[in-house]
Formats: structure tokens, sequence, C-alpha cells
């Protein structure tokens, strides 16, 4: 059994996992990436700049790094949308802006086959040649992974989290701190808000029996968050690094000329 096909397992069993996030439609960075040893690599469908059709590239340059398990985060809980990222072959979906247990559930639905849910066989396309074609047995490998980023998905926070067949939930800290009331995302007026509001969905997280994770902005934090009781974090993005090392080479390069 190859290691992306135990992550739905290892994220099951709330493992630590550590992922990278990818914004770009740049399959062979991805494919870079995806050779490193993370143990998933997320691509985003919500906010990233590539198309639907883009997702499916990804997913092939995940593979073929055959370290990492490629997940997506879809656009919303439309079960259209997860239907069709999971047929790209990615190993499990997010899903933003969950507000209450029933989206959730419509959420959960959607990655899972009859009796248990709304998804549609996918036939001799690439979900079936990456996890096979017996409904149960693709189920056992797809996680349903949603989003807390609002302020009713804290005041439903306990029901989300007992949704049936649920994975995990993940934490946007940028949309959740500003639904606290922050001005901007970093805003210290709003730090203990939000730190209180983490605690809150780790230990929830924790009651359920789920998987908890959250977006970081670098390793660093990543291991702090996984200490305070997060069982997945993500590191930053391709965009964001590559902005930041081009901006870090250049300022060397001149550094002459600041003496």
């Amino acid at each position: 059994m190859t290691a992306t096909k135990t992550f739905a397992h290892r994220l099951r069993g709330r493992e630590r996992l550590v992922g990278y996030w990818i914004a770009l439609d740049n399959p062979a960075g991805t494919e870079r990436i995806a050779r490193l040893g993370y143990d998933y690599v997320g691509v985003d469908g919500q906010h990233g700049v590539m198309s639907q059709p883009g997702w499916q590239s990804a997913m092939l340059a995940v593979d073929a790094g055959q370290r990492s398990a490629g997940v997506i985060r879809v656009p919303s809980v439309d079960p259209i949308a997860i239907g069709t990222a999971l047929d790209t072959g990615a190993h499990g979906v997010i899903v933003p802006m969950v507000n209450s247990a029933q989206e959730a559930a419509v959420a959960v639905r959607a990655t899972r086959h009859w009796p248990a849910g709304t998804r549609s066989l996918s036939g001799p396309v690439r979900a079936e040649l990456r996890l096979g074609a017996v409904p149960a047995e693709i189920d056992d490998e797809v996680v349903c992974i949603v989003m807390i980023e609002t302020a009713a998905a804290l005041d439903e926070l306990d029901e989300i989290c007992a949704t049936p067949d649920l994975a995990a939930v993940y934490v946007g800290p940028a949309d959740l701190s500003v639904a606290l009331g922050a001005r901007f995302f970093g805003d210290p007026e709003a730090e203990p808000a939000l730190e209180k509001a983490l605690h809150r969905v780790t230990a929830a997280a924790e009651r359920a029996g789920i998987a908890c994770g959250i977006h970081c902005l670098d390793g660093a934090s990543a291991a702090a968050r996984l200490a305070q009781g997060f069982t997945f974090a993500t590191v930053s993005s391709d965009i964001t690094h590559l902005q930041q090392i081009a901006a870090e080479h250049l300022a060397a390069a001149r550094a002459d000329e600041q003496g």
C-alpha cells in the first residue's frame, strides 16, 4: 500500500500530518513540492489562480511524486463541485464557509456513494484508476474536511464535529479572525479572541474523535499549532514563498547599494 493510500486512515486516526498549499496553476512546480515529503498537498480551487481543469493537472503532478496525497479545496459546499474534484483522483476535499451541521452533512454525503451518500460513481476515469472501482473501498480512502471560519460555524461547532463520516475540521484563520472582529488578518487586537476560538475548535474535534487542522504562515507556526492540539497543519503556499524568496534574493543582490 502506497503512502497516499493510507492518508485517509492517518487523518482519521488523528496522526500528526503536515501539508503544503498550492495556489498557482503550475504542474511542474506542484510536482517538485510533492516530492519533498509533505503528507498532503492542498490545491486551492477557491482562491487559487487555477481554473477547474487545472485541478486534474495538479493531481497528476502530486501523484507523480508518489509521496504526498492530493486534496482539493472546492469553491463551496456544492455537491457537483465536490464530485468533480474527487473525480480527479483527489484523496479528499476541503469545503469552505461551512456554517452548520446541515451544510457539513451535505458535503460529507457528496463524498460518499450510495447508500451513505450522493456521489456518482466516476466510471473509467482518473478516480477509478487511482482508487479502484468498488464504491465502499473508494469511500474508505476519501476524506471530507470542512472549514471552520465563520461565527455561525463556531455557534454550531459541536454539532458540525459530530457529523457522521466527517473526517476533520479545518480552520481558516484569516476569515475566522475577521468574523471575530479583526480589522485585518493578524490584527493584534483580535488575537485573544482568535486564540480562544482555536482552543474551542481543537477541544470540540477531540471530543468528537475527528482530526483538526489549520492553515499556517510558515513551518514554525505549523509546529506550534500541532503542539497546541491541532492534528494537521498546512504550511503557507507556493505563491507566497515565490514572492518571499524572490524578494530576499533581490535584497541580497543589492545589499552593497544600501551600504
